[in-house]
This record gives C-alpha cells, sequence and structure tokens, in this order.
C-alpha cells in the first residue's frame, strides 16, 4: 500500500512565509548628508570679506594627510601650519578646541589638493558635523597653501 502525501498546503506555507518576510523586511536606507550650496550672489561687490582671525583653513593632502592652520594664508600673516589627522583625537579636537568654538564668526575653509581622495573630504564633512560646525567652505586651493605646505612638510 503506498502513502500519498499532499504537498499543495506546504507549498501555500512557503509562499505564505516567504510573503511576510519579504513585506516586514526593512532594507538599510542609504546614508546621505544634506549639503546646503549657497546661492551665487547678483553682485559679487556686496560680499563681506572674511577676516584672517575668523577663519581657519583645513588643506587635505595626498596619502591621508591633513594640514590646518588659522588664518587665509596670506604669506604676510606666515601661518603656523600643523599636521594632524582624521582620529577623535585629531582634528576634531582642533574643531571643538576654545580657538574655533570661542569665535561665533569662525569659518572653516576646507582646501582639497589635487591628489587627496573623495574620501577625506567625506571625513572632513562628517567631522565638521559631528562638532556641530555651521560656518564652513569647500574652496579651491592656492599656489600659496601648496607652498606652506611644501615648505613646512616637503609634500
Amino acid at each position: 500500500m503506498s502513502v500519498h502525501l499532499d504537498m499543495t498546503p506546504m507549498v501555500d506555507l512557503a509562499f505564505l512565509l516567504l510573503t511576510f518576510f519579504m513585506l516586514t523586511t526593512t532594507f538599510s536606507k542609504p546614508q546621505t548628508m544634506e549639503i546646503n550650496m549657497p546661492v551665487k550672489p547678483d553682485n559679487p561687490d556686496e560680499q563681506i570679506a572674511l577676516k584672517a582671525s575668523n577663519a581657519m583653513t583645513i588643506i587635505l593632502g595626498e596619502n591621508d594627510n591633513l594640514y590646518y592652520y588659522f588664518g587665509l594664508g596670506d604669506p604676510a600673516e606666515n601661518p603656523e601650519v600643523q599636521k594632524t589627522d582624521y582620529s577623535s583625537n585629531g582634528i576634531r579636537k582642533v574643531l571643538i578646541s576654545p580657538q574655533v568654538r570661542g569665535n561665533q564668526k569662525m569659518t572653516v575653509l576646507v582646501k582639497p589638493m589635487e591628489k587627496s581622495r573623495y574620501k577625506n573630504v567625506v571625513d572632513i564633512l562628517d567631522e565638521l558635523k559631528i562638532t556641530d560646525t555651521n560656518r564652513f567652505a569647500i574652496v579651491d586651493i592656492t599656489d600659496n597653501d601648496k607652498e606652506l605646505v611644501q615648505s613646512k612638510f616637503g609634500q
């Protein structure tokens, strides 16, 4: 005598479970950072110039190197370029220091070099977000900045 097993209820149960888990699973959401870009001014002459006392410049170098100084990089100012890293004891400590936090008008200028990586720009934007730095700008690096890093660190 042969045993006949009806598999129809088992197939129904498998599809019900598959449908249940597909509908209740949450998919990972992409991690994005919102950056609000300023509107291009109608009259560039109406722009207020940034004072050197209200500026901090961060230079993103090659090989994940990170340099910073306070000021705009004018050779007459002779800024002291410091080297740091992306750790919590590196640039984050600088961004939460009283010299930066104490000045409400402090603007951080991020200047990536040609050989810096895109990951470095994302990392510094993350650090600015973590430290709640509201005034920052990504600008082109100048020849003076390159000379400052070259003369101090040979990079």
